[in-house]
């Protein structure tokens, strides 16, 4: 009984945005330095969050069965990157593909983690109204050294202006702004009222 509590407790984990029963590396060796930069930012941005996606391989063969369904439901753990401030425009972070232990954590086999790769999130103050700037650098690019840009319009910061709606112009509030790899993807009048970032990582020394 005191195994399905905890697998209960472990899933409501996983609901609300934790890792449930998966654990970390206690001794990650594979590190990466993850570099973001703003280019022409319209603002300061004073909320800036990073995140290591890890999802496993081999859930058909280790994870948790569904009972109504009979499949093994995806298992994937999202982990925070701190990223530091070096100067008005760049931030720093550290993230390890081994973060993720490998363990079998239901009894049907060792679940293998493979690291994803990282995103960001980034607010102007950090109010709930303004505008979320999205991005994300899958593995393969990162662990290339690539670098990966998306450009946003300048007029969605702070936050996204009000549109008009069958009832009248609404406000859109915690709008999620993904931006666009190829900035000739926005209409004309928008190409020169654009702001970038960019994403890209170096393997670090140990």
């Amino acid at each position: 009984m005191s195994q399905e509590l905890s697998t209960a407790a472990a899933e409501a984990d996983v609901e609300s945005g934790g890792r449930g029963l998966a654990k970390l590396n206690p001794q990650p060796r594979q590190a990466y330095e993850v570099i973001l930069k703003l280019h022409n930012a319209p603002g300061p941005f004073e909320r800036i969050e990073a995140v290591a996606q890890y999802d496993v391989a081999n859930e058909a063969e280790c994870g948790r069965i569904n009972p109504i369904t009979g499949t093994a439901g995806r298992i994937t753990s999202q982990e925070p990157l701190t990223l530091k401030r070096v100067a008005d425009d760049e931030y720093h972070g550290t993230v390890y593909l081994d973060q993720m232990l490998d363990e079998d954590y239901y009894g049907r086999g060792v679940c293998r983690w493979k690291f994803g790769g990282t995103g960001a999130l980034l607010k102007a103050t950090g109010a709930h109204e303004e505008t979320r700037f999205l991005t994300f650098i899958d593995a393969d690019q990162l662990t290339a050294g690539k670098t990966l840009t998306r450009h946003y319009p300048r007029r969605d910061y702070p936050r996204a202006a009000p549109v008009q709606g069958p009832h009248g112009m609404t406000s859109i509030e915690d709008y999620p702004d993904s931006g666009n790899e190829d900035p000739t993807d926005y209409v004309p009048e928008l190409r020169d009222a654009l702001f970038s970032i960019s994403l890209t990582a170096k393997e670090a020394k140990q």
